[in-house]
């Protein structure tokens, strides 16, 4: 499911934010936010994970379907060759689906940005 802007959640578990602080030698604690903090979704960012296997499968089948009518058969099967050869992370890449992102503006005034979708339960 993905979040939308405006709507309302929560952090789904304990996020700790920072390593351990530390002043003048002495540590004075971890930034954490604990689960059940409410705020509220700015932004939601889809990003695509296409590796170089993925695009090269992309131009390669491309091709095929523009012009392997009219290429010779010995080069039309050394193109299914390679599309064939590349086809595990093209069908790995359909089956993550993209990167949701958000940016959630909580209600104690903290901004956590760029932070994946599964942190947040909807409320």
């Amino acid at each position: 499911m993905t979040l939308q802007e405006g709507q309302r959640v929560k952090l789904a578990a304990d996020l700790r934010l920072t390593d351990p602080i530390e002043v003048s030698g002495t540590v004075i604690g971890i930034l954490s936010l604990a689960a059940d903090t409410a705020g509220t979704v700015e932004e939601v960012v889809q990003h695509l994970r296409e590796d170089a296997d993925v695009r090269e499968y992309e131009r390669l089948t491309s091709l095929l379907d523009s012009y392997g009518d009219a290429m010779p058969p010995e080069s039309r099967k050394q193109l299914k060759e390679k599309i064939g050869a590349l086809r595990p992370a093209w069908v790995a890449f359909q089956e993550q689906g993209p990167l949701v992102t958000v940016r959630v503006r909580f209600d104690n005034g903290l901004i956590l940005d760029a932070s994946p979708q599964d942190l947040y339960d909807p409320t």
